[in-house]
């Protein structure tokens, strides 16, 4: 295997994901190899060609997931680094396959996030009736999961209702309504992605007047528990140079890697802090890639709340500080806007199987930039943002760029 240097080229080979949603007759191990033979088929590669496996996956940590997936699609002898990082679990996984590139330990790497969410109900600290939608939490911090697969908690809805509600106070031009009309959004996006959990068109009404999980977000509002996996394979500029010219093409650049946490002088504050974690993580990202906001073509952010959606407008600089209200308000972030977001149909819309999340974002970029979205196609895609945030805390941003090949 070839040495990297630190100015290495790093480039998604091969991505896949599956179709999010319940999947009662396949457990971790069936679709994780279902993204992961994906990927490789993407790629033109084979599990020979792979030094080393990212695997992330939260909800059974404990278990060496990468190693279950090799032994289902061949055991190489290759390290395998399992990883757990909340939300961000599968943003870190991919860092981990593109560090090893980059300190010249092999030349293409497999990252892969999956997680069996659907039907996980109530994880801690609430309880709900078998036959209505009322939640009723206990306890000190509420569940991390609540109706009918949606996430919803007095910890994160909590948290991400404040911060919403914080943001309209400081700036202005939030309401109920605006929040919702981000969710509407959100679901019309997710019925031209086929592989979406919910694919169903919701109005602004229905929206409002569904069950309240922490105001202003109501149960659409929330992203959605589910089933799901997502894999890329990644190779280093030099090897890429060595294939064929057809893979060569659909290669899609990554010129951004970034992983932040909360400096120390917030580490100890109860609650993480989001808009700092995600504009230095922006902000490290623009510099590496060396573009500006103004510069994307499309931006899968982590709404797993649509108050979080509306404060990372401003986080990631996709508009004037104190102006995401009004950035929202004018189109650009609907899929013929000027700054397209969530196409996919984000987490609301689209799920969230947590730690295939964060490939899942870079998958939905990597099909807009190789031209392959179909219906939902951004024409002329030629620069993208994948962020994620993992309360705990983390946040994951990946710039990708079109193959000029």
């Amino acid at each position: 295997m070839a040495s990297a240097s630190a100015s290495e080229e790093l480039w998604i080979l091969g991505i896949h994901m599956t179709k999010f949603g319940k999947h009662p007759d396949k457990d971790l191990v069936d679709l994780a190899s279902e993204a992961v033979q994906g990927a490789l088929s993407d790629g033109g590669v084979t599990m020979k060609d792979i030094g080393i496996i990212g695997a992330g996956n939260l909800m059974m940590a404990m278990a060496p997931t990468g190693q279950m997936v090799q032994k289902q699609l061949g055991q190489t002898g290759i390290p395998v680094y399992n990883v757990s990082n909340a939300c961000a679990t599968g943003a870190t996984a991919l860092r981990v396959a593109l560090m090893a590139i980059k300190a010249g330990e092999t030349d293409m790497g497999l990252a892969f996030g999956v997680e069996k969410l659907a039907g996980a109900g109530l994880l801690a600290g609430g309880s709900r009736s078998a036959d209505s939608n009322t939640w009723t939490p206990h306890g000190r911090f509420g569940a991390v999961a609540a109706v009918d697969g949606r996430v919803g908690t007095e910890t994160m809805p909590g948290v991400f209702a404040q911060i919403g509600m914080e943001y309209g106070h400081k700036y202005g031009g939030t309401s109920f309504e605006l929040f919702a009309k981000i969710s509407e959004k959100n679901h019309a996006h997710s019925t031209l992605n086929p592989l979406a959990a919910y694919t169903k068109k919701m109005s602004l009404e229905q929206i409002m007047n569904d069950v309240m999980i922490a105001y202003p977000n109501t149960r659409p509002m929330c992203s959605a528990n589910c089933d799901g996996a997502a894999a890329a394979v990644v190779v280093s500029g030099s090897k890429l140079k060595t294939l064929s010219l057809e893979q060569q093409k659909r290669a899609v650049k990554i010129s951004a890697s970034v992983l932040t946490t909360d400096p120390y002088e917030e580490a100890c504050q109860i609650l993480p802090n989001v808009n700092t974690l995600t504009r230095r993580a922006a902000t490290q990202a623009y510099e590496q890639a060396g573009v500006s906001p103004a510069d994307l073509n499309l931006v899968e952010l982590h709404d797993c709340f649509a108050t979080a959606e509306l404060v990372h407008y401003d986080n990631l600089m996709l508009c004037e500080e104190g102006g995401a209200a009004d950035f929202f308000n004018s189109g650009a972030t609907w899929r013929d806007g000027k700054t397209p977001v969530n196409v996919s149909g984000g987490l609301e819309s689209k799920g969230h199987p947590i730690a295939a999340t964060g490939i899942a974002n870079v998958w939905e970029v990597a099909t807009h930039l190789r031209g392959e979205a179909g219906d939902r196609q951004i024409e002329g895609a030629k620069v993208g943002m994948t962020h994620v945030i993992g309360l705990g805390s983390a946040c994951g941003v990946h710039i990708l760029e079109k193959s000029a090949a």
